[in-house]
């Protein structure tokens, strides 16, 4: 029943508009735990915070830190992407704009990411105001701030993904499976050029930092001209050393009608 459930759930998450497609990633390994940290200072307003998360590339798990970025326009939230255990490997739900945060697995990003919702601040029409209980924020230029200590969690699951045996359990609310048919929009360019650029860095892998990457999180988006010092490209044996997912299951066919197709019983011989 659960399974047939979060089936039916998967199905409106690919069919809302403007939503990216999961990926679906057969005999890889659960993703790593996620990477504790401190949110770097906010000096922009109406910046979102973007919480850092583990992606899959050609050469396997890496990480994608988190950072400060512009949302496509007010009134619009970040719905964190996360992972979903499956039987046959594991599922990426990709992150999305839109006019509320949706579901993301319960899974706790930090900084006002809990596994439910945001609690870093809210929108006040055209202005964002941050929690900073909650949010990193330099004062003396952003002043649209408030304090709000009760929303604040202390107990942290480093755990990256959702169902199995192992994962977290937390299954969406009526509301956020509502959500899930509402508008959204997919990551910005910024954004994404950020996760090609932390793709790209090979010390960003699992392989290469066994869980822990240097930098966890970065003050601006990655960008071409805005890589940090230590970056080193992404090497052809980097690839090969990682595990190589399976394709997904074809789906599932229903067998061919008899060709006897009018429901009528076969005449007598």
């Amino acid at each position: 029943m659960l399974r047939t459930f979060f089936i039916a759930l998967a199905a409106l998450l690919l069919l809302a508009p403007g939503r990216a497609f999961a990926q679906v990633y057969v005999g890889i390994p659960a993703p790593p735990l996620l990477v504790e940290y401190t949110q770097p200072l906010l000096t922009q307003p109406n910046e979102i915070w973007q919480p850092g998360y583990w992606a899959w590339g050609p050469a396997g798990y890496y990480w994608v830190p988190g950072t400060w970025v512009e949302a496509p326009g007010p009134n619009m939230w970040w719905t964190p992407g996360y992972w979903s255990w499956l039987a046959t490997g594991y599922q990426w739900n990709p992150g999305y704009w839109g006019n509320s945060v949706g579901y993301y697995g319960g899974v706790n990003y930090g900084a006002g990411y809990y596994g439910n919702g945001y609690v870093g601040g809210n929108w006040a029409g055209p202005v964002f105001r941050y929690n900073t209980a909650v949010t990193h924020v330099n004062t003396t230029i952003i002043h649209n701030t408030y304090i709000d200590r009760t929303v604040v969690v202390t107990h942290i699951v480093r755990t990256a993904y959702n169902g199995g045996p192992h994962g977290i359990k937390v299954h969406p609310t009526p509301a956020q499976v509502s959500q899930a048919k509402a508008h959204r929009v997919t990551m910005t360019p910024q954004q994404r050029e950020h996760e090609s650029e932390a793709q790209q860095n090979r010390n960003n892998l699992t392989t290469v930092n066994h869980g822990t990457p240097a930098h966890v999180t970065v003050t601006k988006p990655l960008q071409t001209a805005h890589r940090p010092p230590d970056f080193a490209p992404v090497t052809a044996a980097d690839r090969a050393a990682a595990p190589h997912p399976k394709p997904p299951p074809a789906p599932h066919q229903a067998p061919p009608p008899h060709p006897n197709n009018n429901n009528n019983p076969p005449p007598p011989k």
